[in-house]
């Protein structure tokens, strides 16, 4: 996407309006096209920089600090060097700016640093051809579009401007590749620019063009929208409102055909299930709750197809089938294989262990289907990710308020008890002086010194199960020696705390935590609606009620001026609420959890909740060494209870 304002040539070549098109266009490519902004390059050389609202989508936000100005040397690296690299099915180049035609049929789009003594530029019809040729390897962007919001001036009809030559060469044409241009204008003719509203005319009515047609017709009715346009333009002509009318120009290698002959533009999509592969998910998906494992299926065929994961966090609804229609709808799928194919082998593998009988049925599905449909073979699903975790249970003792009963246990592929205080009460300082030893013969007996070595992995976590009076403890800032010095604990592992014997005494809320972590898990920690933010605005007496209701929310966040973390705490638990974070009392946050949170600016929407407690060891590590000058706490406190992994037994000896 570039969009050009400024020109170093002469200030009267400065235009107000391209920069906001091209990046209302990137809105719509990261928006409701759901473009992972890492797709995007985007050359922007604005007026007025303050001007432009970068705040409209979680991925036009995060594209702002890698956007660059529109030069020449930008705009080949970007087309030539970075572009090529990725992978998929369609190439958009949009350009907004000035332009010019030459007598050749060469479109040439002036960039930012053009001058009097040269007009660097792009020449698009030469860039075109190279990406039509084998430059660009494998079976990538078998379609590009590109759609030019710029004036068709004649280039030779003003001797001062020096062009120059700009052909970039190319290799052998490659048939499977095909193109098509939207241009504001035909050749000679201007392209209104309104500079008041700072917009292009022919980008207003293209936006209004895509956002009003299904997603789909973005792409599959192209055609349809450039015959749109162009009796949109008409009628603005006939009544005095424009002057310029676009063209739709088709390759004419495409059996010599006009587009207006019909539809000369298939877009690559996968293959479709058939009636009997519907019938078999019927009975097999039926009123099934979601497994936990469903966002990690639906991005793993996205995967095994070749296609690049929905920019749209979470799932697709709110049922198997809903999930099964959408993958079923979408392009991608190089080598025929419905995307539904490997969404069930996933689910094949993964419930394998908890539920072998409808496993079975999915793997019987999967074999019969590949076999009608001629799919083929598919490679296995990654297994389930696991993580070593240490868990560190205190029980007050019962005549003391300050001591307490500790055991500790290993968790990976299986439960491991590791030691235990056999009724001897403990202060917390003796706790932590255990939990260090503890940690440290861990470490030895991974590194071979020990006899036998464990199957566990190195401790990754360390998990408190404490009373609810001890959940704003700093465990995490726990000294452990290391070498010379000592570090905190919540730099080293990832330390959570939970509270699952609070829960055990109210059944409802029991039951409302087990659906919450389902829920959460079954949309792979990412859904819109996972967080919720309480403020001191939102504290009512029945504000756990309000938590509980409904599978959403899983998450609690508390705003940092909260002076009442207890209560929210108490209504976290009340609700069922696995995860909370919060900035314990008497600490001071470097700035709002929210933004603390959202490693790629895009806001709680973009954040996975699933990963909250790697994401907090990495804000720990990257800011320890001037936190530890500073001697500062940072206060963070992560709720982390997971109703899969609790022991129930009160001696794990």
């Amino acid at each position: 996407m570039a969009g050009v304002e400024q020109y170093a040539l002469s200030p009267g070549w400065n235009l107000h309006g391209p920069a906001r098109d091209a990046l209302r266009f990137a809105h719509w490519l990261t928006g409701p096209a759901q473009v992972p902004h890492e797709n995007v390059r985007l050359l922007l050389s604005p007026l007025r920089p303050d001007e432009l609202d970068w705040a409209v989508t979680t991925g036009l936000t995060a594209l702002r600090d890698a956007c660059r100005p529109a030069t020449e040397e930008n705009v080949k690296n970007a087309l030539q060097v970075e572009l090529p690299q990725c992978d998929g099915d369609l190439l958009w180049i949009f350009w907004a700016g000035h332009g010019f035609h030459t007598g050749k049929g060469e479109m040439l789009l002036p960039c930012a640093d053009a001058h009097a003594g040269q007009i660097r530029h792009l020449n698009l019809e030469s860039m075109l051809h190279w990406w039509r040729s084998d430059q660009v390897k494998g079976d990538r962007f078998r379609l590009q579009a590109a759609l030019v919001d710029a004036c068709r001036m004649d280039a030779s009809s003003d001797p001062r401007l020096n062009f120059g030559e700009n052909h970039y060469g190319g290799g052998a044409t490659q048939v499977g590749r095909r193109q098509f241009r939207l241009y504001a204008s035909r050749p000679g003719e201007a392209a209104k620019n309104d500079a008041e509203r700072g917009a292009g005319q022919f980008t207003a009515e293209l936006l209004d063009e895509l956002t009003r047609r299904p997603l789909a017709d973005g792409v599959v009715e192209l055609a349809g929208i450039g015959r749109s346009l162009h009796r949109r333009f008409q009628e603005l002509r006939d009544c005095g409102q424009g002057w310029q009318l676009p063209q739709f120009v088709v390759d004419r290698d495409w059996d010599e055909s006009s587009f207006l002959d019909g539809d000369l533009f298939p877009v690559p999509s996968a293959a479709r299930l058939d009636q009997a592969a519907w019938d078999g998910l019927g009975e097999l998906f039926g009123n099934r709750v979601l497994p936990r494992c469903t966002y990690d299926a639906y991005a793993w065929s996205f995967s095994v197809a070749g296609c690049t994961t929905p920019v749209r966090v979470g799932l697709p609804g709110e049922c198997l089938l809903a999930v099964a229609q959408d993958l079923d709808d979408r392009q991608g799928g190089r080598d025929g294989t419905p995307l539904v194919v490997p969404f069930v082998r996933f689910l094949a593998d993964r419930s394998s262990r908890d539920d072998p009988a409808w496993a079975e049925g999915l793997r019987a599905w999967v074999e019969d289907t590949r076999k009608r449909l001629a799919v083929p073979p598919l490679p296995p699903p990654p297994p389930p990710p696991m993580t070593t975790v240490l868990h560190l249970r205190l029980d007050p003792a019962a005549a003391d308020d300050e001591r307490y009963l500790v055991r500790m246990w290993l968790s990976h592929a299986a439960t491991e008890a590791i030691w235990e205080s056999e009724g001897e009460p403990m202060s917390l300082d003796e706790v932590r002086k255990e939990l260090i030893r503890r940690l440290s013969d861990v470490a030895r007996s991974l590194d071979g010194s020990a006899p036998a070595p464990p199957t566990h992995p190195a401790v990754e976590r360390v998990e408190f199960h404490v009373p609810f009076e001890l959940l704003e403890t700093a465990f995490d800032q726990w000294a452990v020696p290391r070498r010379s010095k000592t570090r905190p604990l919540g730099m080293l592992y990832e330390v959570v705390v939970r509270c699952p014997e609070e829960r055990r005494n109210d059944p409802v809320a029991w039951d409302q935590w087990a659906r919450k972590w389902r829920w959460l898990q079954a949309q792979g920690g990412k859904h819109a609606q996972a967080i919720r933010v309480v403020r001191d605005e939102h504290m009512t007496d029945v504000l756990g009620v309000d938590l509980g209701a409904d599978a959403a929310p899983a998450c609690v966040v508390a705003g940092t001026s909260l002076d009442r973390t207890s209560d929210v705490l108490d209504a976290v638990l009340e609700g069922g609420v696995p995860v909370a974070l919060w900035q314990r009392a008497g600490t001071e946050p470097e700035a709002d959890l929210t933004a603390l949170l959202s490693a790629d600016s895009g806001g709680l929407a973009a954040l996975d909740v699933l990963a909250l407690p790697k994401r907090i060891l990495e804000l720990r590590r990257t800011s320890g060494a001037r936190r530890e000058q500073d001697c500062v706490d940072d206060g963070l406190a992560l709720l982390w209870d997971d109703p899969d992994c609790t022991v129930a037994t009160r001696s794990l000896a």
